[in-house]
């Protein structure tokens, strides 16, 4: 088996980190891949989702220290080594205007949690539970939670979280907004599935205008936003899958979206 799993089906692609005997803590090797598969994805037609998750019961216990050589790297190489390999990760989800979910199943640590961060959404398991863990350590997150994490609770929990390395669980996380829903255990593939395939039957055109027109408006002002948004609809509603969409729904039956 793969330490890293990719398979797409009904327009949902979904990645598995294959690794339960370390908590699926990830190597370069997997990270590679994984930025691969993203940017693949961007221009795949076949693929409108993206869910990640984990196998066993945990999600992501982060970086796999044991498969690092044992010569404690100068400052130089440690940065290159995240620009080069780790970052390309959350560089190519920026760039894929598709939507992508974790299935947070187990326990997410460090850059475990960065990863999820990085996610669209999110939805964990009730057992689930999460810590950045840096601290412990005597590291800085280096894979982006002090970008992802504000952005989501305010600097001023996200510090707590990031300075503490407390453990929070699936209820806190929904409380907070990390999580954007929390389910039993037994319930979290089915309803990660269900969510995947109803954005992927949704009208792709729009799916991916409205994700990209999201993340443009939190970098902008109103007016600049605005602006965007204009072509953003012109643009959309000269697609067929506009036009089908409207004409579906006028006439009460499910529309067929092509992504053209």
């Amino acid at each position: 088996m793969a330490d890293l799993e990719y398979s797409v089906a009904d327009g949902v692609g979904t990645i598995l980190l294959n690794r339960p005997h370390r908590k699926n803590a990830f190597t370069p090797e997997m990270i590679a891949q994984w930025a691969g598969i993203l940017r693949q994805a961007r221009t795949d037609p076949d693929v409108r989702v993206i869910v990640l998750t984990g196998a066993g019961d945990a999600f992501c216990s982060g970086v796999d220290l044991s498969s690092q050589s044992g010569e404690r790297p100068t400052p130089l190489e440690r940065k290159q080594h995240l620009m080069d390999e780790i970052h390309q990760v959350p560089l190519a989800l920026e760039d894929l205007d598709k939507p992508v979910i974790a299935a947070i199943n187990g326990v997410a640590v460090g850059a475990g949690m960065g990863m999820a961060l990085m996610c669209d959404m999110r939805i964990m398991a009730r057992s689930a539970r999460l810590s950045e863990g840096y601290i412990r350590v005597g590291l800085v997150p280096g894979d982006g939670d002090c970008y992802y994490l504000p952005r989501l609770v305010g600097p001023a929990k996200a510090l707590e979280l990031l300075l503490t390395g407390d453990f929070i669980d699936a209820e806190e996380a929904g409380r907070l907004g990390i999580a954007n829903h929390v389910v039993d255990d037994e319930d979290l593939a089915g309803t990660v599935n269900a969510l995947a395939r109803k954005l992927a039957a949704a009208p792709p055109v729009a799916v991916r205008t409205i994700k990209r027109a999201v993340y443009q408006s939190a970098r902008s002002d109103l007016r600049t936003s605005l602006d965007l948004i204009s072509s953003h609809m012109a643009v959309v509603t000269s697609t067929g899958d506009s036009a089908e969409a409207l004409a579906a729904f006028q006439e009460k039956r499910p529309g067929v979206y092509t992504g053209r």
